[in-house]
């Protein structure tokens, strides 16, 4: 596929710290492609710099094939969904989608009103323009904010954490129709989000970011399943360390007989969590480390402070750099 974007060794320097560091990476035209990592990783300043808000210290920033370094925002190619919707109350929903086009100038009245109305039913609003953004509910109004950027038509679409002023069920239902929505309008999607499950299902692939470096790019599976850094493979999800490997919880199996498997370990239990569609029983290992085993609840008979045995298969774990020596 075609490249859209490109960043090139791109970095932000703050007199006090390095917000992106020496950043590279590609997106292909139509891709879903998510930026995550924790609260001041640098996701969000490397959004900044695409979209023209900040200016980077060094390296190059492509659209296109095209450096636009220097460039304003108001003519990149590019366009942004805010964490805040950043709607003009006193506007209607029409007039918010139709305010980025009427700033363009040179466009017709009628050629705007047909374009309102296509992102409009684009984002299933129709019948809602007229309405204010105080009179629509909260995912209605994350639906406006896409329309309005979505109405200029742009390369890439960089979305800013665009779901956290959601509750959790809202928020779990948008996620599906972003996908879906991406999927039809066949764009470039640049997301950026401190949720790794949002990240892992909506994307095509993901890169992690971690006080300004990049950590790891990849798709969801290689990331989650195949992690090369270990805060890579402990940001995605639990993890637990057993013989220098890294295993998931959802890998781990329980006995109380030992298994005829070098990749076993003894351990007592500890406590069990319930979450609903599963239990996470919580052991500790006879050198003191934790460890935790997802089973389905009708498999979970063990009682607090039983000896158990933990087994997994070598397909099911991983190692990161420096875990073996550990």
């Amino acid at each position: 596929m075609q490249t859209v974007l490109e960043l090139r060794a791109l970095s932000k320097h703050f007199p006090t710290h390095k917000a992106v560091d020496g950043v590279s990476f590609s997106v292909a035209s139509g891709e879903f492609f998510s930026l995550v990592g924790p609260s001041g990783c640098g996701k969000t300043t490397t959004l900044r710099l695409i979209a023209g808000f900040e200016e980077p210290s060094s390296g190059q920033l492509l659209l296109d094939g095209h450096s636009v370094e220097g460039l304003p925002a108001y003519r990149r190619d590019v366009s942004t969904v805010f964490q805040n919707y950043a709607l003009f109350p006193h506007l209607t929903v029409a007039q918010n989608v139709a305010f980025g086009l009427e700033r363009r100038g040179q466009i017709s009245r009628t050629v705007i009103a047909e374009k309102v109305g296509k992102a409009l039913e684009l984002v299933h609003l129709n019948g809602k323009e007229t309405r204010l953004p105080n009179q629509i509910s909260g995912g209605e109004r994350q639906r406006v904010a896409l329309a309005r950027s979505l109405v200029l038509e742009p390369k890439v679409l960089l979305l800013d954490e665009p779901l956290s002023a959601l509750d959790a069920k809202l928020r779990k239902e948008m996620r599906l129709e972003l996908k879906n929505l991406q999927r039809r309008i066949g764009i470039a999607f640049l997301f950026v989000t401190h949720d790794q499950e949002e990240a892992l299902s909506l994307s095509d692939r993901v890169a992690i970011m971690h006080r300004g470096l990049l950590e790891q790019v990849g798709t969801p599976q290689e990331v989650y399943r195949l992690p090369k850094t270990r805060f890579v493979a402990e940001f995605l999800g639990e993890v637990n360390w057993l013989h220098g490997a890294g295993v998931r919880p959802e890998a781990v199996r329980v006995s109380r007989i030992a298994p005829d498997d070098s990749r076993s370990t003894a351990a007592v239990v500890e406590s069990q969590t319930f979450l609903g569609n599963c239990i996470h029983l919580n052991a500790k290992l006879d050198n003191g480390s934790p460890c935790v085993a997802e089973m389905p609840q009708h498999e979970c008979d063990f009682s607090a402070g039983e000896r158990i045995y933990l087994w997994w298969h070598a397909a099911d774990e991983f190692r990161v750099a420096g875990e073996a020596a550990a």
